[in-house]
């Protein structure tokens, strides 16, 4: 491990950092993908047809906020070297809209869409931003590796929360709680484990970056925006960078419809009760880890662009079980096929990222690249939602189309140079702080 971080870097600072993934891992096992989503729609809306669309217009009003905020909360962060700083402000947001979400009981839908689109969005500018630690902490060559300690440790602590609420949900029916009593305590403890888990982040993570220069005696909001601003107007120097934030729309739209959407799926298609959903996800979080670990592994030495390109095609495969799946086997082992490849996926686009972002905007360009991110998280469950409305509900032609999206991430990222785009990013360093 030591030869693969960077040097002052520790073993207990790379631990706390990968407990972030830990804690926050709980929120989108839990709560996007296997219980309250499922909740929202057969509870919360009542099983009504708009229920799926309501669901993912919410997420998206949430990304959108994202997408208006990231590029210029990475600019302050940067400006300011106040990444940590801001990541509590994020994390303490989360967790408090969290345990707000036990509050939306049976047709509560504006209590419902409030907390999570709040939550969702400190969760998601908190995702940015300890991305952004990433670089200065492993070595170049060593990007993936620990990127995929980061997202296997991850799924583990979704697959740590989600059986805590499993825990307790099999008590409750046992008990012949309905899922309106027992849901909203999972967002209880899916709260508190996020909290209690984070902890060691902030005790242990050091704050390398430093204070960057800004405009004079400008005011904070100005400084920042002028900073933002001036790498827009550079933007077409990292071709690549662009072409990699283009791909990731894409193939990330496949993958946020899977997330937000799986445990419906489950549910509406394959009649999956919520204690078999739970368990569906909760083997699929084991894969997961096993996935970004290996994967993560693999990156360094098959490359970042070519391994992500084999899970790409690892998706499109997912989608074709699904697509044929009549029974519970053919489904879990789709399910376990996107588990695979989701941890992959994602660990390399983190690695990929930090491999070609400047050195001293590293807050800023993860801030691009989670509205990178966000605006995929928009169009991917929005296509599905929308789909699997006009076609009355018809969730497998849904998934069918959603599919599409990886395709096209695959055509887009045989164009991009990852050796060329490294290049101009380590060149353009000191001409962007001057």
């Amino acid at each position: 491990m030591p030869t693969s971080l960077a040097p002052g870097v520790t073993r207990r600072e790379i631990w706390a950092w990968a407990m972030f993934d830990f804690a926050n891992s709980g929120y989108t096992t839990v709560v996007i993908t296997a219980v309250f989503n499922a909740y929202f729609v057969a509870v919360v809306a009542k099983g009504e047809a708009w229920g799926t669309l309501a669901w993912t217009s919410a997420i998206a009003l949430s990304y959108a906020l994202i997408i208006l905020s990231a590029p210029l909360v990475g600019a302050y962060a940067d400006a300011f070297a106040c990444k940590k700083r801001l990541l509590l402000f994020s994390t303490v947001g989360c967790v408090v809209f969290t345990a707000g979400l036990a509050l939306a009981g049976p047709g509560e839908l504006g209590v419902a869409i409030l907390f999570i689109v709040l939550s969702n969005f400190c969760f998601g500018s908190g995702e940015n931003l300890i991305a952004a630690f990433l670089p200065e902490l492993a070595r170049v060559e060593a990007l993936g590796k620990v990127s995929g300690w980061g997202w296997g440790f991850g799924y583990i602590g979704g697959l740590f929360s989600l059986g805590a609420c499993l825990a307790f949900v099999s008590w409750a029916q046992a008990q012949g709680q309905t899922a309106a009593q027992f849901v909203p305590v999972c967002m209880l403890i899916t709260a508190s484990l996020f909290a209690v888990a984070s902890l060691p982040t902030f005790l242990f993570l050091r704050e390398r970056s430093q204070p960057q220069p800004v405009c004079g005696d400008m005011p904070i909001a100005q400084a920042v925006l002028a900073r933002f601003a001036q790498t827009l107007r550079e933007a077409g120097r990292y071709r690549d960078l662009l072409g990699f934030l283009a791909c990731t729309v894409c193939y990330q739209a496949g993958i946020s419809a899977v997330i937000t959407l799986a445990a419906i799926y489950a549910n509406q298609v394959m009649g999956f009760s919520t204690q078999d959903t739970l368990l569906l996800i909760l083997v699929v979080n084991i894969t997961a880890s096993i996935g970004a670990v290996l994967f993560g592994w693999l990156q360094d030495r098959l490359g970042h662009r070519a391994t992500l390109a084999l899970t790409l095609l690892g998706w499109l495969g997912m989608v074709a079980l699904v697509w044929v799946a009549r029974g519970p086997g053919l489904f879990w082992l789709a399910a376990n096929l996107a588990g695979l490849c989701m941890g992959a996926s994602q660990s390399a686009g983190r690695a990929i990222v930090g491999l070609l972002a400047p050195p001293t905007r590293l807050a800023e360009f993860f801030g691009l690249w989670g509205l990178a991110v966000k605006l995929s998280a928009i169009l991917g469950p929005m296509t599905y939602g929308l789909t699997s409305w006009l076609s009355a509900g018809d969730h497998r032609l849904a998934m069918l189309i959603t599919g599409s999206y990886f395709v096209v991430g695959l055509l887009i990222l045989a164009g991009v140079d990852l050796e060329r785009g490294r290049q101009v990013a380590v060149s353009r360093t000191e001409s962007l702080n001057q």
